[in-house]
């Protein structure tokens, strides 16, 4: 019987001890105790050939900041990666990460993620690998390295017996194409505040349809992008 966990994962990073970090935590972290899926941290130093263990150069054509070195970055892509996993560098300039992706993910047996540091990582290296180039979002960070955090807390929690209830997944923010519905609980009322009639009627099909409401309300003020998506493809099921 095979006891590995279903799902691997390898951080290339310059600073391992910032792992598992917040993924030792919570949901991610008890699932990582009970072996629901791994991390492995791998410093990318380990696999520079100078003394001085360097793993960065100045840039081809000039120009402000640091590139990692092809040469090194490859041996630690050699001596860590399982080629039948997705290698993804996380960069500013890669596809956007979204649920449909992280769900891809959380269906495969793991990835490979590269930390980027300087001013990213040679171009030769990404080709000759094949690597797949992912971003957090439009703005800049120091690193990979919380990118990479947030990445796997998202695919963690998708992996079979990590959350408890499978419901409380489906109804999500992303899941459906829409941003999620407001959320209430006791106390009754609130400094003033009163939680909708409609979520205290015990009426399950009116609370759906209040929910869905204003699930398409937000999500039509807050993300115009999303809901122009949802709206074709709401169309196309009419």
């Amino acid at each position: 019987m095979d006891n590995s966990p279903a799902f691997r994962a390898v951080v290339l990073t310059l600073f391992p001890e910032m792992f598992p970090g917040p993924l030792g935590f919570s949901l991610a972290g008890k699932a990582l105790a009970d072996g629901l899926w791994s991390l492995e941290s791998v410093d990318i130093r380990t696999f520079a050939r100078d003394k001085h263990r360097t793993v960065d150069d100045s840039p081809f054509g000039g120009g402000a900041g640091m590139v990692l070195r092809p040469d090194v970055l490859d041996a630690a892509i050699g001596a860590s990666h399982v080629e039948e996993t997705p290698l993804i560098y996380l960069t500013p300039r890669g596809r956007l990460m979204d649920q449909p992706f992280v769900r891809r993910l959380a269906a495969g047996p793991g990835a490979t993620l590269i930390c980027g540091r300087y001013e990213g990582v040679d171009q030769r290296l990404l080709e000759a690998r094949g690597v797949e180039e992912v971003s957090l979002g439009d703005f800049i960070l120091s690193g990979g390295e919380p990118a990479a955090l947030a990445l796997l807390d998202a695919v963690v929690r998708l992996l079979p017996g990590v959350v408890g209830k499978v419901a409380s997944l489906e109804d999500e923010s992303f899941e459906t194409g829409l941003l999620e519905y407001p959320h209430y609980t006791r106390p009754d009322p609130w400094n003033g505040r009163e939680v909708p009639e409609v979520l205290k009627s015990g009426h399950h099909a009116k609370v759906q349809a209040w929910r869905r409401a204003q699930a398409e309300e937000i999500t039509r003020e807050r993300r115009p992008d999303m809901w122009a998506r949802y709206a074709v493809k709401d169309k196309t099921k009419t």
